[in-house]
């Protein structure tokens, strides 16, 4: 039976020649060349997956080697029964932080200068002062989760003049643009002095309800909340109630809990809540691409060769153990 190797990955033709050079005696089919339909024998025969497939597909999946996610996370194929333990899970960290960090700093801005509160005006013919407005330089920003993605983040908003906390969740020395590391398990400590929160977090048992209604109460009042990582990091009940009291000066979703947010849900009508359809990664910047494309390569050729890989994930930690470049 001949090995292949699919992508459900869109790449470009010249990207799709490297991979056919790291494949070596391997055929790579991809899903376009399919029609979009990815016929049973494909699943059954593929060795390597460049995507992110169904759990339903995985289990047509009888020879599959090693799995590379398109996502930075992971938790989804970190669940028991998802995956053989024999499979080598990689996901696509690196790639996302710089598109997701300047996202993150659009929407801090946003909310700390209150334009999307004027915008809102501008549609209603308003013409008001809507009184002061948060300093970014001097306040005190709390990462949470000081990855790929808070790492990019942090130092954007240290270049703009902001004091950085970074939260991990055990004790590890932070870059030099980091004012102060912290864990987990001081946030309740931490949060009454951050005026802005930033959670840039994965998935899984050990960060869902990490921002519960206890947190959220303990957060500085006109303090800003920002979620680029699961929404269900967040206790979204407890968020609404916070936002129609008057306690949080703003929130930024990018994620949110129920995704995709019912069309009669509260937080769409929070004036200020500003809430994005889970778009801050995808493939909305060439960088991405670019990193993902390298990314597969490096991790087919480590396939073929019998490298170490890039970004193998912990299954029990939903953490990358190995890092890119």
């Amino acid at each position: 039976m001949a090995e292949i190797i699919l992508s459900l990955i869109d790449f470009e033709e010249k990207d799709l020649e490297q991979l056919r050079l790291v494949a070596g005696e391997r055929k790579l089919v991809t899903r376009a060349e399919l029609g979009g339909n990815v016929p049973d024998e494909i699943w059954q025969q593929a060795v390597v997956i460049l995507g992110n497939p169904t759990p339903a597909q995985l289990k047509e999946c009888e020879h599959l080697k090693l799995l590379q996610l398109q996502s930075a996370g992971s938790d989804n194929y970190c669940q028991p029964g998802v995956l053989p333990e024999d499979v080598v899970l990689c996901n696509a960290t690196g790639s996302y932080g710089m598109a997701i960090a300047e996202h993150m700093v659009g929407v801090t801005m946003m909310m700390a200068k209150k334009l999307h509160l004027y915008r809102d005006q501008q549609f209603a013919g308003v013409w008001r002062d809507l009184g002061p407005v948060m300093p970014i330089s001097g306040s005190r920003v709390l990462v949470v989760g000081l990855g790929d993605i808070g790492t990019e983040y942090a130092i954007r908003m240290y270049m703009l003049g902001a004091n950085i906390t970074g939260v991990t969740r055990t004790v590890k020395q932070g870059p030099p643009f980091v004012d102060q590391m912290a864990v987990t398990a001081q946030l309740d400590e931490l949060l009454p002095q951050a005026d802005i929160v930033a959670l840039a977090l994965p998935g899984g048992s050990a960060t869902t309800g990490i921002m519960n209604a206890h947190r959220i109460g303990l957060m500085k009042p006109g303090a800003l909340l920002l979620n680029v990582g699961r929404g269900n990091a967040i206790d979204t009940e407890a968020l609404v109630k916070a936002l129609e009291e008057g306690k949080l000066g703003g929130v930024a979703l990018d994620v949110t809990d129920p995704e995709p947010l019912p069309v009669d849900h509260p937080l769409w009508h929070q004036p200020r809540a500003v809430i994005t359809p889970h778009i801050s990664g995808g493939l909305h910047l060439r960088d991405i691409y670019n990193k993902l494309v390298v990314r597969c390569i490096r991790n087919v050729a480590a396939f073929t060769q019998g490298r170490p890989y890039e970004s193998q994930v912990d299954r029990a930690t939903g953490y990358a153990v190995s890092k890119a470049d």
